[in-house]
């Protein structure tokens, strides 16, 4: 069986179709945040400022698992959700939003990133 489940990530209120646009918008994002970490890294080897490999620079979550599993992970624990952006909206497209400035926006629903308080 598969987990999570397709029930669980859209919580009955998104079809299939909006589930996948909504992870691979997702899944963007999160390669997005590997290339920024990985030109950082790779940055501070190349300025000398570390001697450390480059794959210990680079967080494990990025480094070891997939970009579509990262989001969907991120789906489930509720750091990303998706909403509709208006019923109005006949496009099945779906959008990422995050706090980053540059975070992608588009039409009908979105996977929001949650916001938690620290």
């Amino acid at each position: 069986m598969i987990y999570p489940s397709i029930t669980e990530l859209t919580k009955n209120e998104f079809n299939r179709y909006e589930l996948v646009i909504g992870t691979a918008k997702s899944a963007r994002l999160v390669t997005d945040e590997y290339v920024r970490e990985r030109e950082a890294a790779e940055k501070m080897i190349a300025n000398r400022e570390t001697e450390k490999p480059l794959s210990s620079l680079i967080s494990p979550e990025y480094r070891d698992q997939k970009a579509v599993k990262i989001a969907i992970g991120r789906m489930h624990e509720g750091k990303l959700k998706m909403i509709r952006k208006s019923e109005q909206e006949a496009s099945c497209e779906s959008v990422v939003k995050e706090d980053a400035p540059d975070a992608l926006e588009e039409s009908a629903p979105i996977a929001e990133e949650a916001k938690t308080e620290e």
